[in-house]
């Protein structure tokens, strides 16, 4: 996509909604806000295209059902608020999307489904079955079952690498916010709404807020993130005030609403998203200027003759990060040698392992098929 016109011509949909416009001010959820969603996404249903919904707002719901009143902050609370809430949460879409004559699914995820290769195609596949009976998938992060190792983090990251996943044309954030903005506008009066932008514009990090709502964990800095994830699959993301009448609408419809973010670059291949979301990384290689620069411009394979140091304790077959002496990332790639042999190989010629380590396993670390560049 190039433009606000090209939304027009999108065939699936990824529409995140997150706890600000999901809650009515923490007291459960906004039901007349989810009937005005579920009339709108029908109207999308009804013309064609796929729409798969992100839904934050399970913990909210849970604290009402329960009477709290606050956040928790123990695991266990979150999860038993997280385990209560997710049953009027889903409730809520049945109902609505049922007066539509469409059914709905619960999907909850965890990081391990999205980080394991084949649980990531089952969901993938799954999902594209629910898409095909016409049915809307309601997905949510597994906060039930999850803790810090297996969370994929926000529901922001979430969509966005369930955009990757299917390949949506279109990612859509709604929140309590108009979009993306040239500051924080809670505390700037003078912050510019920014209408259209290209996700590898680096002014964007400084504007972006890291604050998040006493409901939610994400911020605009994870929307930002979420965006150039979905760019890796060339999808466009829009940032919009989930509480404008007719915003899922309006924005498939080309009207100049929140703030577009342009894909950058071509999209890579399925694997590659793949290995570029997975959110497991094990370890940490430091690569001298030659092998930065070769990484960078040919987009060749790492020799160990590159690798000047590391950090982390992994196997073969785990996702590292490269970076540059200066920290920063520039690949990520899954090692055919555990640390401990790249720790005796680095610095060394690839006609060296095999005297080195007693064995040859591969001349390169990190092949160049195994290898994205960031």
């Amino acid at each position: 996509m190039k433009s606000r016109e090209d939304l027009k011509k999108t065939k699936c949909c990824v529409i995140k909604i997150g706890s600000a416009v999901l809650t009515d001010n923490g007291q459960g959820l906004n039901r007349a806000a989810i009937t005005h969603w579920v009339e709108q996404i029908s109207e999308l249903k009804a013309r064609g295209i796929d729409v798969i919904i992100v839904s934050s707002g399970s913990v909210a719901e849970g604290m009402v059902r329960l009477g709290w009143s606050s956040r928790p902050h123990a695991l266990q609370q979150l999860q038993a608020a997280a385990s209560v809430g997710q049953m009027g949460l889903i409730q809520a879409y049945e109902e609505g999307f049922q007066t539509k004559g469409f059914k709905t699914a619960q999907v909850l995820l965890t990081h391990d489904d999205l980080a394991n290769r084949t649980r990531y195609l089952n969901a993938r596949a799954t999902i594209k079955t629910l898409l095909e009976l016409s049915v809307v998938p309601i997905i949510n992060e597994n906060d039930v079952v999850a803790n810090e190792e297996l969370r994929v983090g926000d529901n922001d990251t979430l969509a966005a690498i369930i955009a990757n996943l299917m390949s949506a044309d279109l990612l859509m954030i709604l929140t309590d916010q108009d979009g993306f903005f040239d500051a924080d506008p809670r505390i700037n009066a003078r912050a510019k709404l920014l209408s259209q932008v290209s996700v590898a514009d680096k002014t964007l990090d400084a504007a972006a807020s890291e604050g998040a709502g006493d409901f939610g964990r994400g911020g605009m800095q994870t929307k930002l993130t979420a965006a150039r994830i979905a760019a890796r699959s060339g999808t466009a993301t829009v940032i919009a005030s989930g509480l404008k009448q007719k915003v899922i609408l309006d924005v498939i419809g080309g009207v100049k609403l929140g703030t577009l973010f342009m894909p950058a670059e071509a999209p890579v291949s399925a694997r590659k998203r793949w290995l570029t979301t997975h959110l497991g990384i094990k370890g940490t290689l430091v690569l001298d200027e030659g092998a930065s620069k070769a990484l960078k411009q040919s987009g060749v394979s790492l020799l160990p003759v590159g690798i000047v140091s590391l950090m982390g304790d992994f196997d073969r077959g785990e996702l590292v990060t490269c970076v540059d002496q200066s920290g920063e990332e520039i690949a990520r790639g899954l090692v055919n040698y555990s640390s401990a042999d790249i720790e005796s190989i680095k610095q060394r010629k690839s006609k060296d392992i095999e005297g080195l380590l007693g064995y040859l396993g591969e001349p390169e670390v990190i092949h160049r098929d195994n290898l994205v560049l960031l």
